[in-house]
């Protein structure tokens, strides 16, 4: 069941984890059109790139946090209205990330929630930022959008 506004409290907290693998990110190169040699071609990587081995897109582990903010925390029916991000560390392609997202502040006359995102990977932040969700309702009703 989603957690609807009047559900949710400030502090609430949700975490998943998902592992990487070189076929995500290659079904992600396929889908947007970035194949840069340093996401999908490991000689390439690992002989010139700063990291060694090929690294997942950054966008991909954002959309990692629109998966859980859609169908996970609130649930299904909520809308993302905003997420904004640093990239802090690279990710390996075939890693294990943990996305947690928690509630920050509820807007009362918008009925959206502030949340914090975050992703590790091995006990270290790979990822930070926040952003705004309008969790389902109960009602039929549309969401609104902010002003």
């Amino acid at each position: 069941m989603p957690n609807t506004y009047q559900s949710i409290e400030v502090g609430d907290s949700f975490e998943w984890k998902k592992m990487v693998s070189a076929e995500d990110v290659m079904k992600f190169a396929e889908i947007t059109g970035d194949d840069n040699p340093i996401h999908v071609d490991e000689e390439y990587a690992k002989n010139n790139s700063r990291f060694g081995r090929p690294v997942v897109h950054g966008v991909l582990l954002l959309g990692l946090i629109s998966k859980v903010l859609g169908r996970d925390y609130p649930g299904h029916g909520s809308i993302a209205v905003a997420i904004s991000c640093r990239f802090l560390r690279p990710v390996p392609v075939g890693s294990e990330v943990s996305v947690q997202i928690k509630v920050s502040e509820k807007l009362e006359a918008s009925k959206h929630v502030k949340v914090k995102v975050y992703i590790y990977r091995d006990g270290k932040m790979v990822l930070g930022g926040e952003g705004r969700v309008i969790p389902p309702t109960e009602e039929d009703g549309e969401p609104t959008m902010p002003e």
